[in-house]
């Protein structure tokens, strides 16, 4: 079963302006498929629609057209959601609390309550490398160990699918080591991955697949275990330039 199904897929943008409204296309029916257990790369510049498309995965945005699917479930229900664990690009975790206590409160929202609360929250702390730290507050933490917490409360309640939003982004080298190894971990537990990234060397270390997109639209589905001798990042760039220059023609 596929774990995300993406058909024909576009949304627009309509901003108010004095005089008339100005339509602005996000994405333009876009259309892929991630497999159960995979991890699934989805790669482009700044304003390519990476991050509308994840809200509309999210159901946070609703298409303009086009339809979604987690697990086979269509996009926006709670059936879907409840499938889902995501970990935005700027997380918001209250600096005051510890490790501990902001996966407490994660978990209560999230329905898990009690004695297998408190036995899930020690089983992801191991998972994210932090249970060592679980009574330190959030604000002595560095960059990458808040962005591991963002992966612990993502993965709390156990979902099947993990969708993070620039899991990479400001990680110095060993914050990256760490959190390859997380998202690794991830996936040896039966878990999907699907994550947006500027940091193509991340993505070609980790992926099975990655897809490129630009201006909303869908360039290419690379598998990466055919790429050679090209690189990912040549790859990414020659479809990026390529479609530079369709625009500009």
């Amino acid at each position: 079963m596929n774990a995300i199904e993406i058909k024909n897929l576009t949304k627009i943008y309509i901003k108010k302006q004095l005089i008339r409204n100005k339509k602005f296309l996000a994405v333009d029916n876009l259309s892929f498929e991630v497999a159960e257990g995979e991890i699934f790369g989805f790669l482009g510049p700044n304003g390519s629609g990476k991050t509308t498309t994840i809200k509309t995965l999210l159901g946070l945005l609703f298409p303009t057209e086009g339809e979604c699917f987690i697990f086979g479930e269509k996009v926006p229900s709670l059936a879907a959601l409840s499938k889902i664990g995501y970990l935005p690009e700027i997380p918001y975790l209250y600096k005051y609390l510890t490790a501990r206590e902001i996966l407490s409160l994660y978990g209560t929202v999230s329905g898990v309550s009690g004695n297998i609360l408190k036995n899930r929250i020690d089983e992801v702390l191991e998972t994210v490398k932090l249970k060592t730290g679980k009574d330190t507050r959030l604000g002595e933490f560095s960059k990458g160990m808040l962005q591991r917490v963002g992966v612990a409360q993502a993965i709390i309640h156990k979902p099947q699918l993990l969708i993070l939003d620039e899991p990479f982004t400001g990680l110095d080298p060993l914050g990256l080591k760490d959190m390859r190894d997380v998202i690794l971990k991830l996936k040896a537990d039966g878990k999907t991955i699907f994550f947006s990234s500027h940091i193509i060397s991340e993505a070609e270390k980790i992926c099975s697949r990655v897809a490129i997109i630009h201006r909303g639209k869908l360039l290419r589905i690379v598998k990466i275990k055919e790429i050679k001798p090209n690189t990912l990042e040549d790859i990414f760039i020659s479809e990026i330039k390529q479609e530079e220059n369709k625009f500009a023609e």
